[in-house]
């Protein structure tokens, strides 16, 4: 059940003067068959590293990965495996149509196999299907588009998408995370790094945290949740002064707001506090949850990281 798998996977350059530069340091992670994964980090938190080390793009100084099974380094693990990398180029003389009909012969595809899948793919994608147009003149968002064209082409298993959202307007961001969403739905799993959070909490089944080349977190957007979630916010009215003030020495810091006093009151006490501070003098106005939003949840790690930046 597992499409991508990693062990103590680590990768250090040597930059000018022989000065090391760690980008991964033993990354363990797995990606289950069917899912949508969400690698998120800042720039230069190790995303593309760990991608081009999957794609055998380059070579680790530890540790191993594998891609359905095969290590990466056999050829074998890219037969049924896609790429859009995070700044694609192609042939700009080619249009959308020429570069799809190279990339299914590449694959072995039978010539009207690969017709009727350009003309699928690029009505599906809004990519002009014209001889006239040819990738020299498109947009950033176009090149994306064409890009995961490429990358989806041979209907390959597993999908390895580099930023996939960068340079999309909103319309394209939603066709694309709906493309991504009907793919997972038909059994195809894909591993995409970003750092557009509203894009994770959209479309993933679980995510990977990752700064200055060490992975945070792994786990699914509920688990984000549960880890973020630690107090409740009590509302209590008809409290007298003498009740504030007991608040006051028990360690909590009521704040009046209209009628009523509101109180912070940790998730593993309110049980106690309820017990405690309710009473038939006192009426409970309300009781929330304090959460805090994914975005909240991704700056915590990333403060952690004094060399990370964006």
């Amino acid at each position: 059940m597992t499409a991508i798998q990693t062990r103590k996977l680590g990768k250090t350059y040597t930059a000018k003067l022989t000065r090391k530069v760690v980008a991964l340091k033993g990354l363990d992670l797995e990606v289950k068959r069917g899912e949508i994964f969400g690698f998120l980090g800042p720039n230069g938190a190790g995303k593309s590293t760990t991608i081009q080390l999957l794609m055998n793009l380059i070579r680790p100084t530890t540790g191993e990965a594998s891609v359905l099974g095969r290590p990466v380094t056999e050829a074998s693990s890219r037969r049924n495996l896609g790429y859009l990398p995070e700044n694609p180029n192609y042939y700009g003389y080619l249009n959308a149509r020429e570069l799809l009909e190279m990339v299914g012969k590449i694959h072995g595809l039978e010539s009207g196999e690969i017709r009727r899948r350009s003309k699928d793919i690029l009505e599906l994608l809004g990519l002009p299907s014209e001889k006239r147009r040819t990738i020299s003149g498109f947009s950033k968002g176009m090149m994306q588009r064409v890009g995961l064209a490429q990358a989806i082409f041979h209907d390959p298993e597993v999908i390895i998408l580099d930023e996939p959202m960068s340079g999309l307007d909103p319309p394209g961001r939603k066709l694309v995370g709906d493309l991504m969403l009907k793919l997972r739905d038909q059994g195809r799993t894909i591993f995409f790094s970003t750092h557009i959070l509203h894009d994770v909490e959209v479309i993933c089944d679980r995510i990977g945290i990752i700064t200055n080349g060490q992975l945070r977190f792994c786990g699914s957007l509920a688990e984000v949740i549960s880890e973020s979630f630690s107090s409740y916010e009590v509302a209590l009215r008809r409290v007298s002064s003498e009740q504030v003030k007991t608040l006051q020495d028990k360690g909590f810091s009521p704040k009046t707001f209209e009628d009523k006093v509101k109180v912070e009151v940790p998730k593993d006490e309110i049980a106690a506090f309820v017990d405690t501070f309710v009473d038939q003098d006192t009426e409970l106005a309300a009781i929330e949850p304090q959460r805090f939003t994914l975005e909240d949840f991704f700056m915590g790690f990333v403060d952690l990281d004094p060399h990370s930046s964006d």
